[in-house]
């Protein structure tokens, strides 16, 4: 049988490059995203790509879409979850409404991704899963705290998870990037900043260069979660792979 990976988040930076990657290493990937146009560039991907348009917070839609690929595709022995959005203000200025907004993807439609498709592994008694994260989860970074905070609850729910699994031959781990040429950073460069000061860093907001010397690509980071999904780290769960050239001084 054609194994099965779904990918949330697909139509981003990140996302989309783990969908590339994988269906270039043979197998189903289903990219899915709330973003239509964003996923229609997907339909003509290499390999053996579908999209599904979910928003990962509405609990219904993704049983129903979980539930439909693995009734016409097959079981999902692999699952990436990349969605995720970033609303950056002061800690002092940050909306409400970006809050919830902030956690209801990055935090519950992690969760509800996770345990729709961990349910059916379990049952099946394996499975990978990869969860994305950012590197600052774990270093504070100034105009982003609802984000950092949202990517720290993802990632120990990931590591959870993979607890509660791995009697059950579930293994779950968490990639998690720091600067990546995506949308989302281009965006921020475009509110105030450059890749020149990405990489040499800010002493005024207390923030680290990048020691490697280079913004990562999206293909990076795409690597190091296919190589999580795969057997070559069969042994390895609750663990956490930084992919950020060094910027957070290996926190």
């Amino acid at each position: 049988m054609t194994p099965v990976a779904l990918v949330t988040g697909a139509a981003g930076g990140i996302g989309r490059a783990v969908v590339l990657h994988l269906a270039r290493l043979g197998g189903h990937v289903v990219a899915v995203d709330r973003d239509a146009h964003g996923l229609a560039a997907l339909e003509e991907a290499p390999g053996t790509v579908t999209t599904r348009v979910v928003d990962v917070t509405d609990e219904g839609a993704v049983e129903a879409l979980v539930a439909d690929v693995e009734a016409t595709l097959g079981p999902v022995t692999r699952l990436v979850s990349a969605a995720g959005v970033l609303r950056p203000a002061p800690v002092l200025d940050v909306s409400r409404a970006d809050v919830v907004e902030t956690f209801a993807v990055n935090v519950v439609g992690t969760v509800l991704v996770c345990r729709a498709v961990a349910t059916r592994m379990v049952a099946r008694g394996g499975g990978s899963i990869v969860t994305v994260a950012s590197n600052a989860a774990r270093v504070p970074r100034t105009g982003m705290s609802v984000y950092a905070a949202s990517k720290a609850a993802a990632e120990m729910f990931t590591r959870c998870l993979a607890l509660e699994t791995a009697a059950h031959g579930v293994r779950c781990n968490v990639v998690a990037p720091g600067s990546t040429d995506t949308p989302m950073l281009r965006a921020l460069w475009e509110q105030g900043g450059s890749e020149s000061a990405t990489v040499d860093g800010d002493l005024a907001t207390y923030r680290n260069g990048i020691p490697l010397g280079r913004v990562a690509s999206p293909q990076d980071v795409a690597q190091v979660v296919a190589f999580l999904l795969s057997d070559d780290a069969r042994h390895m769960t609750m663990q956490s792979l930084t992919v950020d050239g060094g910027a957070a001084l290996g926190a």
